[in-house]
């Protein structure tokens, strides 16, 4: 198999029509929800069409499927826990007056753009950052998750293109 520079349709389609079904059945497996496994899915071969490196065999190109298609399963699965803990803030605060629809189309790209963010910190950073923004936990036992020192996470948490980020987030929430 080629990349997408000399794959012809045909030879995608043919791709698709092989891997398909293997694929959504995995996702389906690993979400429990056929929408949410038809989606990435097709995310994945997305992925495949515009991927630059040749893949030669089938099991190349199912082992980079499996590999995108757990990677699209981890950020869904971040994505709705950060959104989670936004309606179980709003949830928590029945004070807070409801934000226009204008203001939640804002903080739910903000919260995709923070999502982006954590993806593109090291693994530790963006872990220590969810356990202790996301789930409330300690530096204590954020260090005991991670197996590391409770000053390596204080390290993690003060990384400064994180909180740099997240300052210009917090002016638009």
């Amino acid at each position: 198999m080629s990349t997408r520079e000399t794959m012809a349709p045909k030879e995608f389609e043919k791709l698709y029509q092989l891997h398909h079904s293997w694929l959504r059945n995995l996702l389906f497996h690993l979400l429990g929800n056929n929408e949410d496994a038809a989606d990435l899915a097709q995310d994945a071969f997305i992925r495949l069409w515009h991927r630059p490196k040749t893949l030669d065999t089938t099991q190349q190109v199912r082992a980079y499927l499996r590999v995108i298609a757990r990677g699209l399963c981890v950020d869904l699965w971040r994505r709705r826990q950060v959104e989670q803990a936004w309606l179980d803030t709003l949830a928590n605060h029945p004070d807070i007056e409801a934000p226009s629809t204008e203001h939640q189309v804002t903080i739910l790209q903000a919260l995709t753009d923070i999502d982006h963010m954590l993806i593109s910190l090291p693994k530790n950073v963006s872990k220590a950052f969810t356990l202790s923004v996301i789930q409330g936990k300690t530096g204590k036992e954020i260090a005991n998750e991670l197996s590391v020192s409770e000053r390596m996470v204080r390290h993690y948490l003060s990384n400064s293109q994180l909180n740099h980020q997240l300052t210009t987030y917090a002016a638009i929430a």
